[in-house]
C-alpha cells in the first residue's frame, strides 16, 4: 500500500526568533522540533524531514526521532523549494501531510484524522480551529507535479488558491494548528489560551 508521508519542513533560518528556535526546549518533551516530529510520527507511515546542511545538530535529533533525512543546500530559495525538495525525495507517496517544524502543539490525533481523510482519497485536507484554517496541509498524489515545481517563500499558497474546489476543510478542536512559533514570546502562546495543561495535547 502507498504510504501518507509526513514532510516535516526544517530548513528555516529562525530570524525573527533571533536564534535556532528548533532546538530551543520544550521541557521533558524535548526541543521544539523534536516534538513536532514525533506527533508527525504518530500520525502518518513515514516521515521525511528537510534541514539545511549547517544543521547537524537538528538532523541527528530528527533522524533519532525516526524520520529520514533530505538534506537540501538551497533552502535560501524558500519555503516552496525546500517542501519541493521533500516531495521530490518521496515521490511514490500516496499523499503528503505538509507540517511545519515549528508548530510543535499540533495533537498526534488530529493528524491522524487528516492522514484518514487521505486514505479516503480526499485531495487536499487541512484542519480549521475555530473558523481559521491551520497546518499541516496534505495533498494527494494528483498534485504531486505541482508540488515539485514550487519554489519561492510561499509555500503550497498558489495550489490552494488553484484548487479551492479540491479542499476538503476538517473542523476540529485543536489549537495547535494554528500556533506556530516565530519569536521568544510565542512559546507562551499555549498558556495564553488558557488551557489547563498544553502537554495534553501533544
Amino acid at each position: 500500500m502507498r504510504e501518507i508521508v509526513g514532510l516535516l519542513l526544517a530548513s528555516g533560518f529562525s530570524t525573527r526568533f533571533g536564534s535556532q528556535k528548533l532546538l530551543k526546549s520544550l521541557g521533558t518533551r524535548g526541543c521544539i522540533a523534536e516534538v513536532a516530529c514525533r506527533n508527525l510520527i504518530g500520525g502518518t507511515d513515514r516521515v521525511v524531514a528537510v534541514v539545511r546542511p549547517d544543521q547537524q545538530e537538528l538532523r541527528d535529533l530528527l533522524r533519532a526521532q525516526g524520520a529520514e533525512i533530505v538534506v537540501f543546500n538551497r533552502a535560501n530559495l524558500g519555503i516552496g523549494a525546500t517542501l519541493a525538495e521533500g516531495v521530490k525525495a518521496s515521490s511514490s507517496a500516496k499523499a503528503w501531510l505538509i507540517a511545519l517544524a515549528d508548530m510543535p502543539w499540533i495533537g498526534s490525533s488530529t493528524i491522524l484524522q487528516l492522514a484518514a481523510l487521505l486514505r479516503e482519497n480526499k485531495r487536499i485536507v487541512a484542519p480549521v480551529y475555530k473558523g481559521v484554517q491551520g497546518h499541516p496541509v496534505g495533498f494527494n498524489a494528483e498534485y504531486l507535479d505541482q508540488l515539485i515545481g514550487l519554489t519561492g517563500d510561499f509555500g503550497a499558497r498558489s495550489i490552494l488558491k488553484n484548487n479551492s474546489d479540491a479542499l476538503y476543510l476538517m473542523s476540529c478542536e485543536d489549537p495547535g494548528v494554528i500556533l506556530d512559533i516565530d519569536e521568544p514570546a510565542d512559546l507562551l502562546k499555549m498558556d495564553n489560551l488558557g488551557l489547563p495543561n498544553k502537554n495534553e495535547i501533544l
